[in-house]
């Protein structure tokens, strides 16, 4: 067997991580298997006298375990992979094998991440991205736990694939687009030039202002539906009703402490999570990596970006910080592929370092506002579900359904609001369109990046003379929307006609 083709294996630490990775998917219904039949005779004095009875969800549970152990081995031995005819070859399976073939000249990006049983081994899982990837919803290839020698040989033997394709003759359009992705030499390697590191500060400023409780009270609220006939609610009701007897104060203080427990627990999962978050540059790749229990390590082509977003949060806005998105076409992040590219930063400092990525990139704030014309459309909407509802409140609640009229002025106000801020402009070949939804968005876009535009009236717009602007991005499997709503009509036919004149030529 020739070296090219030498098959390898992955590390034995594969097997306890599959384990690990096939009971996490399934802890919710693991804990509520042992929570509600486990303890079931403790709770309601039950018991049989029968062991096997009265603790068969511990023996299913061990006999679950038991069965992904075998399995996990059984992975790890049977996965090989190796390198032949310019192709990343894959075989797996056991009674069933699968193989897969990947050619490297298809191959987008390599995507690394040292988990808490990789660190101590010095290994790596692997991620190979293609532009396929996007529509399986996953990566087209895993090597869940390999050395860091072993990744690079997977490195240098795409770097020479693809240097013996750019010099075969012949190349298609599709296939010339891919090229230059790892264009330096397999024995070389280049040059990372760091852009940017979040500072200990700013990580504890995103942290706290992440929104992580919504995530985990969204999770318990998602396992309280899921598994509701299985929870022991009457059990519950009871004790409740006997820890409230305490008084109110005992109660708000236990609310007080549940949620700074939740908020906690956020700040913490944020600021593992982006623990030394890095961007690097390395010719056409932007390196993100970030993590501190598990380090994650992200390749995006500059190729793939589509589009980069300014997000500013009306919050960290008074503190002078934004955040910044791209929009990229192709991986396996699902239907969107919006990847944050600088979590938080200040924003006197966000242009230098966009144009140290970006150097073609105009960041100028857009120049042109919306004219009063379209400003009644972004609250006259809110009416139509407004009013009837507050009708009712004041019907069935009268008098105190009065202080619903509260909320016309309310969304008078959100509504002027977001047409103050909307704005647009063309520099160029680059298209910049401002939105609010509560975060300010600023889109910039080069004209080549965008799929479609669109212009919609409706038969009001009409009479007003305003139009809805929407430009479609291509974002993962699916599209990113930048739109700037109810503008002058003739300033909408503008952008249409500067998006279609010369489109064919590029």
């Amino acid at each position: 067997m020739s070296e090219q083709q030498q098959r390898y294996k992955l590390h034995w630490i594969t097997a306890i991580i599959e384990v690990l990775k096939t009971v996490k998917e399934a802890i919710l219904p693991l804990l509520a298997l042992i929570f509600v039949n486990g303890f079931q005779g403790g709770w309601k004095g039950e018991m049989t006298g029968l062991w096997y009875v009265d603790y068969l969800s511990f023996i299913i549970f061990g006999a679950l375990i038991i069965g992904l152990a075998i399995a996990g081995i059984v992975k790890w031995r049977r996965f090989e992979y190796w390198f032949e005819d310019d192709e990343l070859r894959i075989e797996s399976g056991l009674f069933v094998k699968k193989k897969r073939y990947i050619p490297f000249d298809r191959i987008q990006s390599l995507d690394y991440t040292e988990g808490i049983f990789h660190r101590p081994f010095g290994l790596v899982k692997v991620k190979v991205e293609t532009a396929g990837s996007s529509s399986q919803k996953q990566a087209e290839g895993e090597l869940t736990a390999i050395t860091k020698e072993a990744a690079k040989r997977v490195e240098m033997e795409m770097a020479e694939a693809k240097r013996r394709k750019k010099a075969t003759p012949g190349l298609d359009g599709e296939e010339a687009a891919f090229e230059g992705m790892y264009e330096q030499p397999a024995e070389e390697e280049s040059a990372l030039r760091r852009i940017f590191t979040m500072s200990t500060k700013d990580l504890f400023v995103l942290a706290t202002t992440s929104g992580g409780i919504g995530v985990i009270l969204s999770g318990v609220a998602i396992f309280l539906s899921q598994f509701a006939d299985l929870i022991p609610f009457e059990w519950m009701y009871e004790e409740i009703s006997a820890f409230i007897k305490f008084g109110a104060l005992i109660v708000a203080a236990a609310i007080f402490l549940g949620f700074l427990f939740v908020w906690v627990l956020s700040v913490a999962m944020t600021f593992l999570s982006h623990y030394k978050f890095t961007v690097a540059l390395d010719k056409e790749d932007i390196i993100i990596t970030r993590g501190l229990l598990e380090k994650k390590r992200v390749t995006v082509p500059l190729k793939r970006i589509q589009s980069v977003v300014l997000v500013e949060n009306p919050f960290r806005k008074l503190f002078g910080y934004v955040s910044v998105s791209l929009h990229s076409a192709g991986g396996s992040i699902g239907l969107s592929s919006k990847i944050n590219l600088f979590p938080l930063v200040k924003k006197d400092q966000v242009e230098t370092y966009l144009q140290e990525i970006f150097p073609d990139l105009h960041l100028e704030e857009p120049a042109k506002k919306l004219t009063p014309k379209g400003r009644p459309f972004y609250y006259r909407i809110d009416f139509l579900w407004m009013v009837p509802v507050i009708g009712a409140l004041i019907y069935f609640f009268f008098p105190y359904g009065l202080f619903s009229l509260a909320l016309i002025p309310v969304v008078i106000a959100y509504g002027i609001w977001q047409h103050r801020s909307a704005s647009y402009d063309v520099v160029g070949n680059q298209l910049i369109m401002r939105f609010r939804l509560f975060s300010l968005q600023t889109a910039y876009t080069m004209k080549k990046r965008i799929q479609s535009m669109e212009m919609k009236q409706s038969y009001f717009h009409k009479r007003k003379g305003v139009a809805t602007v929407i430009a479609n991005v291509k974002s993962g499997m699916g599209c990113y929307h930048a739109g700037v709503h109810h503008m002058d009509v003739e300033e909408a036919e503008k952008i249409l006609n500067w998006y279609e004149k010369g489109k064919s030529a590029e």
